[in-house]
């Protein structure tokens, strides 16, 4: 049985910022990642904006999985499927061996959340959710002229408005009563709304799926309205639920992520969890920069400096070119007290505020964005 420093589950964005953090503090730690898929390093975000860039999948890769073993220094195990780990005995059994580990990471991220659908086509839909699921349907969305993009949270809105640059007919049915809304007040979504019709995208809010059946040409969509409509593709972007049932197999404490501490360590000592598996003060932090900053920190203690990670107040950027939108802080209504806008031709400044009428969030539109970094600074 070969014998680790270090097991990392998993080769997503938070598995390989780990890698590369762990190789700029020491290169004679060991080190080995196990993954259920290729192993290829890439940037997830880049997923947003495959089809106007018109990029394959293979394009996408930032570094093929082998090379990056190699200039990394780390055992890479692909596509492979980890069976059981015993936190005592500190072993990792996978098909045909079996890993010691001093120490082990969970970077096992997050899957789509499915919706239940009835009809003859009612598991005929796609997910953007990583290099394999746009690698498997590539030529599927060759294909599609007309698509259906079922959820109008960050994710949806960019993939969105990706696929009709790039002249595909798109339709974006959100259950909620508006788009984005655990980020966006009414008026800006308002204004997002109409961007996004502008690129002449339908939005349907206030609506789902429940009908997903087979036509002669076509996929033919019910929504609980009513309507119907024709199209070649349904894209599910209904949020992402963290992958926790290794965790819960090895008894770990399990909420809506693997529950961490500020050094992200689970609740057995010498495992730890990143990305966006992992519940950290109540949150399950799914965006870049936490990730990034959790990566470095956790080096830092699995290599003997145990370090606390802090995160400050971070700024999160819509990536909709027609309307850009920068946000921080506390954005959700049900928090707010109070939003004061400013509003002009160059965009929309709008501060959050609580009871007490102190500034708790912010959020920019177009022209205004640069006036982001100053609020931030207030905010932090």
């Amino acid at each position: 049985m070969k014998q680790f420093d270090i097991v990392i589950i998993g080769s997503g964005f938070a598995a390989y910022q780990l890698v590369k953090s762990l190789r700029r503090i020491d290169n004679s730690v060991s080190v080995a990642v196990v993954t259920g898929d290729d192993g290829h390093d890439y940037n997830k975000p880049d997923l947003s904006h495959v089809f106007t860039k018109k990029q394959t999948a293979e394009q996408v890769i930032t570094k093929r999985a082998e090379q990056f073993a190699q200039d990394y220094g780390i055992s890479l195990y692909t596509n492979i499927w980890v069976e059981h780990v015993d936190p005592q005995l500190q072993i990792l059994e996978m098909e045909g061996e079996s890993l010691g580990f001093a120490k082990l990471v969970l970077a096992t991220g997050a899957s789509p959340f499915i919706p239940v659908f009835k009809g003859s086509a009612s598991q005929d839909f796609l997910t953007h959710n990583s290099l394999i699921d746009y690698e498997k349907n590539q030529t599927r969305w060759r294909n599609a002229s007309r698509v259906l993009v079922l959820g109008g949270g960050l994710i949806g809105v960019e993939v969105a408005l990706d696929l009709a640059s790039v002249g595909k007919q798109v339709c974006l049915v959100e259950p909620a009563t508006r788009l984005m809304q655990n980020q966006l007040p009414d008026y800006i979504e308002l204004k997002l709304k109409q961007a996004l019709q502008q690129e002449r995208i339908e939005v349907v809010t206030d609506a789902s799926v429940t009908h997903i059946d087979e036509g002669r040409e076509a996929k033919l969509v019910t929504l609980n309205q009513g309507q119907e409509l024709m199209v070649d593709e349904i894209l599910v972007c209904a949020g992402l639920r963290a992958n926790t049932v290794l965790a819960s197999k090895m008894r770990l404490e399990v909420n809506k992520g693997i529950i961490v501490d500020d050094y992200l360590c689970t609740s057995t000592a010498n495992i730890f969890a990143l990305g966006d598996c992992a519940e950290i003060q109540g949150e399950v932090r799914a965006f870049l920069q936490p990730i990034v900053m959790s990566a470095s920190v956790l080096a830092k203690t699995l290599t003997g400096v145990a370090t606390k990670l802090s995160l400050p107040t971070l700024l999160t950027k819509v990536k909709t070119p027609n309307y850009p939108i920068q946000l921080a802080g506390v954005v959700h209504d049900k928090q707010v007290t109070r939003w004061n806008y400013d509003a002009g031709t160059d965009g929309i400044l709008a501060t959050a505020f609580n009871d007490k009428d102190d500034m708790i969030g912010f959020i920019a539109t177009q022209g205004r964005a640069p006036e982001s970094f100053k609020l931030l600074r207030e905010l932090s």
